[in-house]
């Protein structure tokens, strides 16, 4: 069965030519956002953004949910479930090669770029196939927020497309046959003056001058109506053209450069600008905002090493050189080239001067008077001029112009933020489809053999152009070599950079200038930020790990980051390109001692340590005697709640990453202490990736410690995270191990701990006779050990447990205690919890307004402080009493909220209950909906081993309708 996906028209997959159903509008949002980032891993809060921008609805990561659930039921019946994969970050599209029409477009495209110039006829072959491809506006149907810029950018690559292709039927000759299609597009795209012009030639080649400038006419009219504007020089060039005689003159387009001087053609202009390569492929963004709108007269272009500034400058200027008729300059400044020293800018000028045709004997001698009569002379003149690979503004700034027609374009590894009225485009790593066709496009059939290692490549590459570009060309000069084995060659990490790299260029060679170019302490910083175990970093921990004042650090990430050395994703965040960082790493490991870098991660794993302390106190103050004593930070911050719960969720991937390293190193210590602080907030949120991580670094760390009270801890941690996941044979073990080991230190707490958690999970299997024993001997050691806090919630778990057993006294009992002992510490979490199954033992004892009442609170209280998985319990809690008050529409709200928020936290026992509710609410006025939701919540208790409610049994035993 051939699955093909479908983004250039109405959005669709279809299997052997016939579309499958099954995929509503919002889930056909979801597949085209991902198709469209095919091979990039797209996390929920992304594909949120992209659906609704700011204003996503609260219900957002369950819509997202059920269109990822569509879209994989609709893959599963074509037998190819495997295309959308659920990584640790997000979600992930890999569609099989030549099956998604927007890469096939984009293969076609290049290819026919790269055959222009030798096998024109080929070439309109390949574009008419791409343009065959589209059946209509792109992602027609989706109205998600990313929908209309996407659609806007695609349809300009199609316009492109279309554009290029008249430019080359025109060169053969076919101008006859082109008129009508011409027509069409222009009639749809009256503001398109390339396309307007191209028309006009070929209806004057045709013999047609009239209905030529007819079409001039009525270009300028739409022009002058909708815009305001007159015709650019390109348009007026064709229409003089068509005035002056029978045959049209030649127009320059970016396929078909002017001659250079050393033709023998001098009735033309200069061009000195260097062969745009073949191959390039993408910026269509970029080269939008260079091609389209306002010609500014100075535009910079940065970006970091390697990633593209000065081929895009090129293309873009071979692109734009019919615009300025009075010549097309370029000087390559080498500000970072190897084994030679900048271009000064006197020399510069020079060479600028005697390209626009000044005699040497006219040209001055010094930089200001050069300067001077460079800007004279671009005072009557339209030239478009290159500066390539300036070292920052002061080299720049004596070869601007004054007051001109021409542009200029500077490239740059530093952002040139001090030009003033200069129009910035900072430059980024290619998009997966334009790096998978630049690729393809130099390796060919090896590469569309090998859709998925391909992507491995590109993603080791970093999407870096001129990565991309060694690592392919390496595999084309390679014959017996397969993608998958460059592959295997690049996943060496400490090789990978060796391996980017040939004779005459090299990725590790082009960072190595740019950090040259830094002053000592940024060239330090950089090499240390190489040691970071996590992905970004914020200015003070950067300070910590350099041992260097805030304020400094502060300006040497900026400077890093206008350097092109360091990247920022988010305000006041910093992080590395994938292959910088490997190149800081190594540049650290030659320049920098074993001591030093050991004392670097020594000051950044106490920052982490003491800063993450100060945040919990804050946000759990109530179990601060639990946590190890760990000194204030250095630079104490001043943390509210809100705040201190912002620096969390911003850090919690590099804590993880710091307790994974610290338990592997010299720092054992430090990766138990961490966890054992950050548990409550683990806990809470349900970050439950990186809680397991960090629960299992931390165990280890305590066994190479031999400390028996640390591994208690983890075991117990570890325990309560498999509890709240359904895995209760897996609790059960790890509670066990823990009490063992928090006995064998002496550490009642720690062993208390690990009894509730036993008792909790006797809970869950109904043996109320064995949790009340454990949660009994739980409750004795946190009194004996004056632990008020886990008093109140081993009470509160055994209140829970005589409720469900039916003791009613002795559960009000319990659970009263433990109210009053939770406001005694302050602990709103512990209320809420206690309000929570007080609600529910009032609701098995019939009193429902009691009931409803204590769940009202509970959510409350939930809600204010950011619990969500409590709120998912009293929301069960109310749907529960609202369906025992026969109000089965709100029933169904509150279940249906409590399922939304149980799936965002990862909890199955409440999307369980949240399922059984609907599937009763249900049962009267939808029967289909009613059963579903039985089904589902049948085989989540069946994963979960919770016994088998009997009246979801026998509301499916029900006959249909």
């Amino acid at each position: 069965m051939t699955v093909r996906f479908a983004l250039l028209g109405p959005v669709e997959v279809s299997a052997d030519g016939r579309p499958l159903d099954g995929l509503a509008p919002r889930h056909r949002a979801v597949l085209a956002y991902l198709l469209l980032h095919a091979g990039t891993v797209i996390g929920p809060d992304r594909l949120t953004t992209a659906m609704w921008a700011d204003t996503p609805p609260d219900t957002s990561r369950a819509q997202i949910h059920a269109a990822v659930t569509a879209i994989r039921r609709v893959l599963r019946t074509a037998g190819t479930e495997d295309t959308l994969a659920t990584r640790a970050a997000g979600y992930v599209v890999t569609p099989e090669p030549d099956t998604l029409d927007l890469a096939e477009f984009t293969r076609l495209t290049v290819t026919a770029q790269r055959l222009a110039a030798t096998d024109p006829r080929t070439a309109t072959d390949r574009l008419r196939e791409a343009l065959a491809l589209w059946r209509g506006d792109a992602l027609t149907g989706v109205n998600a927020a990313y929908a209309r810029g996407t659609r806007a950018r695609l349809e300009e690559r199609r316009l492109a497309a279309v554009e290029r292709l008249a430019e080359l039927e025109l060169a053969l000759g076919r101008h006859d046959a082109l008129i009508d299609e011409l027509a069409t597009w222009v009639a749809a795209y009256p503001l398109r003056e390339r396309l307007a012009g191209q028309l006009m030639r070929a209806l004057h080649a045709a013999g047609r001058q009239t209905d030529a400038l007819a079409a001039a006419r009525r270009y300028r009219d739409s022009l002058a109506e909708l815009q305001g504007l007159d015709p650019g020089r390109a348009f007026l060039a064709v229409e003089q053209s068509i005035l002056r005689g029978p045959e049209p003159e030649p127009v320059v387009t970016a396929e078909t450069p002017p001659p250079h001087p050393a033709s023998g053609q001098t009735d033309r202009a200069a061009n000195f600008l260097p062969y745009d390569v073949a191959d390039f492929t993408g910026r269509t963004v970029e080269l939008d905002r260079l091609l389209t709108g306002p010609a500014p007269r100075i535009c910079t272009i940065d970006g970091m090493a390697g990633v593209g500034k000065t081929a895009l400058a090129v293309h873009a200027a071979h692109r734009l050189a019919d615009r300025y008729p009075d010549g097309q300059l370029f000087v390559d400044l080498r500000a970072h080239t190897a084994g030679q020293p900048p271009v000064d800018a006197a020399t510069a000028l020079h060479t600028l001067l005697r390209q626009l045709g000044v005699a040497p004997d006219h040209i001055p001698l010094g930089e200001s008077e050069r300067s001077a009569r460079w800007r004279a002379e671009l005072a009557r003149r339209s030239v478009l001029v290159v500066l390539d690979n300036a070292a920052d503004t002061d080299h720049v700034r004596p070869l601007l112009p004054g007051v001109t027609d021409s542009l200029v374009l500077v490239t740059s590894r530093r952002r040139l933020v001090d030009l003033d009225s200069a129009h910035t485009l900072s430059i980024d790593v290619l998009p997966t489809p334009d790096a998978v066709a630049l690729f393809t496009s130099i390796v060919g059939d090896r590469a569309r053999a090998s859709y998925a290692a391909v992507g491995e490549v590109l993603r080791m590459c970093g999407f870096l152009p001129l990565a991309v570009r060694i690592a392919a060309a390496r595999l084309h000069h390679r014959p017996r070599w397969t993608v998958e084995h460059l592959a295997d060659r690049l996943r060496d990490e400490r090789r990978r950079l060796t391996e980017l790299a040939t004779a005459e260029r090299g990725v590790a060679a082009a960072f190595t200038l740019s950090y040259q170019h830094l002053p000592p302490r940024q060239q330090r910083l950089f090499r240390l930020l190489g040691l970071l175990p996590g992905r970004d970093v914020d200015a003070p921990a950067a300070a910590a790990l350099a041992d260097a004042p805030a304020d400094d650090t502060d300006a040497d990430l900026e400077h890093l980051l206008d350097a092109h050395m360091l990247a920022q994703h988010e305000p006041a965040r910093y992080t590395f390109h994938d292959l910088l960082r490997e190149h800081a790493r190594a540049t650290c490991a030659a320049q920098d001692t074993d001591d030093s870098r050991h004392a670097a991660l020594t000051r950044l794993f106490d920052y982490y340590l003491r800063t993450a302390a100060a945040a919990i106190d804050v946000l759990y103050p109530d179990t601060r005697h639990r946590r190890p004593p760990v000194a204030p930070p250095a630079a104490a911050r001043e943390f509210t709640t809100a705040s201190a719960g912002a620096w969390l969720d911003a850090e919690r991937a590099n804590l993880a990453a710091v307790c994974a390293r610290a338990a592997d190193g010299d720092w054992p210590t430090h990766a138990a202490n961490l966890a054992t602080i950050l548990y409550r907030y683990l806990y809470d949120n349900a970050h439950h990736a990186d809680a397991r991580d960090i629960y299992t670094a931390a165990l280890a760390a305590g066994r190479r410690l031999g400390d028996h009270g640390a591994q208690s801890r983890s075991l117990a941690d570890l325990g309560w995270l498999s509890f709240v996941q359904g895995a209760y044979r897996s609790a059960g073990d790890q509670f066990a191990q823990a009490v063992e080991h928090g006995r064998a230190a002496g550490d009642d707490v720690a062993e208390a701990r690990a009894w509730h958690g036993l008792g909790s999970v006797h809970q869950q299997r109904r043996d109320h006779a064995r949790a009340t024993e454990h949660l009994t001997r739980a409750i004795e050691l946190f009194r004996g050990r004056h632990d008020r806090f886990g008093e109140a919630v081993g009470l509160n778990t055994l209140g829970a447990v005589q409720a469900q057993a039916g003791r009613h006294p002795q559960a009000h009992d319990a659970l009263h205690r433990a109210l009053t002992l939770f406001r005694e510490v302050g602990s709103p979490g512990g209320e809420a919890d206690v309000l929570d199954n007080l609600g529910r033992a009032h609701r098995r004892q019939g009193a429902l307004a009691e009931a409803r009442e204590h769940h009202r609170q509970a959510l409350e209280l939930y809600r204010r402080f950011g619990y969500r998985r409590g709120e998912a319990r009293a929301l069960n809690g109310l749907g529960d009493v609202a369906a025992g008050d026969g109000d089965q529409a709100r029933a169904a709200e509150h279940h249906r909220g409590a399922l939304a928020v149980a799936r965002d936290v990862g909890d199955r026992l409440e999307q369980a209950r949240a399922h059984e509710g609907l599937a009763y609410a249900h049962a009267g006025q939808a029967p289909t909906a009613a059963r579903d939701n039985a089904e589902q919540a049948l085989s989540l208790y069946a994963q979960l081993g919770e016994p088998e409610p009997r009246e979801l049994r026998a509301l499916l035993a029900r006959p249909p309708g």
